[in-house]
């Protein structure tokens, strides 16, 4: 996949495709033009033997290609990088010394067959270092993100080459092309553009400059966050402190304080969210405060991971790209090639739905604020940190449950190849076998492989489940492989998400929200999985960012299916289906908490924007970052002290990388999404034919088409917001 060229500064971890909570964080690319100089292959390869004892040199020979993971070492990587730069400026040197004039096979085609060795070890090296890195990688990461952004400069800002790419394009209306090479070409010559290929030479040494620094400020922000997590685990001395988690949770903070030299005392991870899931259990107030007041200081304590000078400066150096590429702000840039098209949209729709929001959510305090008055001997008033807590026992007195209730029905396994692959198999009629047999990069990880309704064989899913230290936050899917018409090949699609492992023996048993990130991001791997179009730049999910989340969001309707439930929501030691009252009850509350919910998201949506709205000197400095975010909670009427943002601007991975001014795409994608699951119910829910209507109007596509037109071709119609409010309880 093109991803150097696909918008500007994308770099290693671009290759890394879409997500859920927490989306891939691509660091930002270039630097200067003395480091994009081609690299002497021979000086990178010293000699056959390395060559041949690197795996990374060469495709490899696994079915579908899955790297070898069992051969793979973290000092293969630099070198292969080394001679995956110096191939592809080869072959771009190439199509530039070309004497004949440029056409579209010898100009256009021949780049989209350009770079492949250096994607493939791109794809493996930001796969790895995003699920089990190490400081080793972390310094390789450090070192080439600003070459390999540079690198792509090199390209992208090459006058010769886009000289050949812009006679090819004014062309354009006479060259008979099909719509997919007539949109790849286009697409070409917008990237190219939108690059910097119009610049003056000494704006394109500015713009190579600002790239190069923000793909440093990138990679040392990914890793800050990924250290600032992990040093700000909560330290606990006893475990009466612990009252209200569950003896295996108790044990596995033990475990982990005991691992990192604390023995007799327990020590509780955090996720990268603001809120976090275990304060919905725990019964000491006091603890519950500390862990709150932990999580939303990360990135903000002045020691060595502190974040907010890195998201400050490359506030400014965004939006003076933006401003160098002709833009007024980053947002103006980066919205350009959304279905929302521009920041005046996405203001609005923000807009209209925060103070609805903010109601409901106001109304759910007003519920747990009566429930603590009226349970609790000497009452307080709600905080923060209380939120979770007593939204639970409202929910369990409301709905008469308590998640520990529904756990028992959902077993990971069970889960995974009894609902989100048996419902695959129903929609779309593709089957998934254990492959036991080839390697994996941790021991938690395993290999699937996907067959097509006809037995056809159609490629590999990794499932990485469980959360570690060595791995970044949320849940996403990525890609190793991704086929296309022109290169041929087939997909190897990565899946991820943190779930908390359990201690050795005991059974991983996960909440029905972790059941729907897990289909949800299956909705990604068959947006993957299912591509079928001529051209790498258009592979899988390589659609507008606003557009990516619909398959997934769509694909979260199967979870809670009656005839999917069915199948998968069963006691892990009796077999016994859930009871349907339970079911019911479970169903039922899925509308539950949604005020909060959607507050926390648009909180932290609208900090995006607003951040990515300023021009270069109005960004805020460092000191100032979060009473800037701040003042833009309390001017939209945001600033709730119970419901703080999703993610605060410290820790908000999101928009330091392929989500920036893009946050607000999950709601902008769920319209889309809930006037689609309305489609399917209108035509039969799950139903071979509807599935295959959805494979072949929009998962097939991938970016061949524009997205609306996707969505038209798909639905018949444009979509209706009303079905998304009212999922969310926000509309009647």
């Amino acid at each position: 996949m093109k991803y150097k060229i696909l918008i500007p500064a994308l770099g290693l971890s671009a290759v890394l495709g879409a997500c859920s909570q927490e989306p891939t964080t691509p660091s930002e690319t270039a630097n200067s033009a003395e480091q994009s100089a081609p690299v002497d292959t021979q000086a990178t390869s010293t000699n056959d033997q390395d060559t041949m004892n690197n795996p990374l040199f060469t495709e490899s020979t696994l079915p579908y290609g899955l790297p070898a993971f069992d051969q793979i070492r973290d000092e293969h990587f630099a070198p292969a990088l080394e001679r995956g730069m110096a191939l592809e400026m080869a072959e771009i040197e190439a199509i530039i010394s070309n004497t004949e004039t440029a056409n579209f096979e010898n100009t256009i085609l021949a780049m989209e067959r350009t770079g492949q060795d250096l994607a493939r070890v791109q794809r493996v090296f930001s796969n790895i270092t995003g699920t089990h890195t190490n400081p080793t990688l972390q310094a390789i990461q450090r070192e080439f993100s600003p070459r390999l952004a540079a690198h792509s400069d090199a390209i992208s800002l090459n006058p010769d080459l886009f000289e050949r790419i812009n006679h090819v394009y004014q062309q354009r209306s006479e060259l008979g092309l099909d719509a997919e090479s007539q949109r790849l070409l286009e697409r070409y010559h917008t990237n190219f553009v939108r690059s910097g290929a119009l610049l003056a030479p000494v704006e394109k040494d500015r713009l190579r400059e600002i790239n190069g620094e923000l793909a440093r400020l990138g990679t040392l922000f990914n890793q800050h966050v990924l250290a600032e997590v992990n040093d700000s685990a909560v330290l606990v001395d006893s475990a009466e402190e612990l009252a209200g988690l569950t003896p295996a949770q108790i044990q596995a903070a033990a475990d982990r304080a005991s691992a990192a030299g604390h023995e007799g005392k327990y020590l509780l991870a955090l996720l990268n969210t603001s809120g976090q899931p275990i304060l919905s259990s725990l019964e000491n107030r006091a603890l519950r405060e500390r862990i709150h007041n932990i999580s939303i200081a990360r990135g903000t304590r002045g020691n060595e991971y502190d974040t907010r000078a890195i998201v400050a400066d490359t506030a400014r150096l965004r939006a003076e790209r933006a401003q160098l590429l002709g833009y007024d702000t980053h947002a103006d840039f980066g919205l350009e090639l959304t279905t929302a098209g521009s920041k005046e949209a996405v203001n609005k729709m923000l807009a209209d739905i925060a103070p609805v929001a903010v109601v409901n959510a106001q109304r759910e305090a007003d519920d747990i604020q009566q429930l603590i008055n009226s349970t609790e001997a000497e009452p307080f008033e709600l905080a923060a940190w209380d939120w979770s807590f007593y939204a639970e026992k409202v929910r369990r007195d409301r709905y008469a449950f308590d998640e520990a209730e529904v756990r028992p029905y959902f077993e990971l396994n069970n889960v995974l190849t009894n609902g989100v692959f048996y419902a695959a198999n129903q929609i779309f009629g593709i089957t998934f076998t254990a492959r036991p047999d080839l390697p994996v990069y941790h021991p938690d990880v395993q290999v699937w492989e996907a067959s097509d309704a006809d037995g056809t064989a159609l490629g590999l899913l990794v499932t990485d489940f469980f959360a570690r230290p060595s791995k970044r936050g949320g849940a996403w899917m990525s890609s190793y492989a991704l086929p296309s018409g022109l290169l041929g090949g087939a997909p190897v699609i990565g899946m991820h998400q943190n779930i908390s492992k359990p201690i050795e023996g005991e059974p991983a048993l996960i909440s029905f929200d972790e059941v729907t990130t897990m289909f949800h991001e299956f909705g990604h791997v068959v947006h993957g999985m299912l591509t079928d179009v001529q051209y790498p730049l258009f592979a899988g999910t390589s659609v507008a960012r606003d557009f990516v989340e619909f398959p997934s969001q769509v694909y979260e309707m199967w979870a809670s299916w009656p005839e999917v439930l069915e199948n998968y929501a069963r006691h892990y030691q009796t077999g016994e289906q859930i009871p349907q009252a339970l079911l019911d009850k479970v169903l039922a509350a899925e509308q539950f908490n949604q005020g909060y919910s959607t507050t926390e998201y648009l909180a932290a949506s609208i900090v995006d924007q607003a951040l990515h709205q300023l021009s270069p000197a109005d960004v805020p400095s460092a000191e100032g970052l979060m009473d800037f975010e701040q003042k833009v909670l309390t001017d939209v009427g945001l600033n709730y002290a119970p419901v703080p943002p999703r993610y605060r601007l410290s820790y908000f991975s999101h928009i330091m990388g392929g989500y920036s001014a893009g946050y607000y795409s999950y709601i902008w994608s769920e319209v889309l999404d809930a006037d689609g699951v309305e489609w399917f119910k209108e035509n039969g829910g799950m139903r071979r034919e509807a599935g295959q209507h959805f494979r072949d109007t929009v998962l097939s596509r991938g970016g061949s088409v524009d997205a609306m037109q996707i969505y038209q071709d798909f639905a018949g119609r444009s979509p209706d917001m009303v079905h998304m409010l009212r999922r969310r309880g926000l509309a009647e």
